[in-house]
């Protein structure tokens, strides 16, 4: 069990259930204050090593994941180590990637698949979800995670 991750702090969102997430872009310098405890990568190349555990999920910059099952799992992964662990998702803007996934944890967590973008704008980034491919795939998301 780590402290959570300060409610207040940039990038931090907070699901229905109280759990925290942090959704960060890697292409920026590390934000200050604790280190995640746990972190899942949607890039299209093996992310770099980090001091803490890690999941990859290949996903390519504007697209989707390239395996959905591979990417359920590790939404399901983060959703669940978030209720006692700092989790962050990070792709390389931390925002169409990073929305998108956030999104669908959104979705995991009881957000309904069709306000779960919309949920993820308010609380994360109004940038978050950068192309309509990625807002079909959080809108078909609440279908196929069963």
């Amino acid at each position: 069990m780590s402290e959570a991750w300060n409610p207040e702090a940039p990038g931090v969102l907070r699901l229905p259930s109280g759990r925290l997430v942090r959704g960060r872009g890697l292409g920026y310098p590390l934000p200050q204050g604790p280190t995640p405890g746990f972190g899942v990568y949607l890039l299209e190349h093996e992310p770099p090593a980090f001091t803490w555990p890690g999941r990859w999920v290949r996903w390519p910059d504007f697209g989707l994941p390239a395996d959905d099952a591979d990417a359920l799992a590790g939404f399901r992964e983060a959703l669940e180590r978030a209720d006692g662990e700092r989790v962050e998702l990070a792709c390389l803007g931390g925002r169409g990637r990073t929305g998108t996934a956030l999104s669908c944890l959104a979705v995991l967590d009881g957000v309904p698949a069709e306000e779960a973008v919309a949920h993820v704008r308010e609380h994360y980034s109004s940038h978050a979800v950068e192309t309509p491919e990625q807002e079909a795939y959080v809108r078909a998301f609440g279908d196929a995670r069963d």
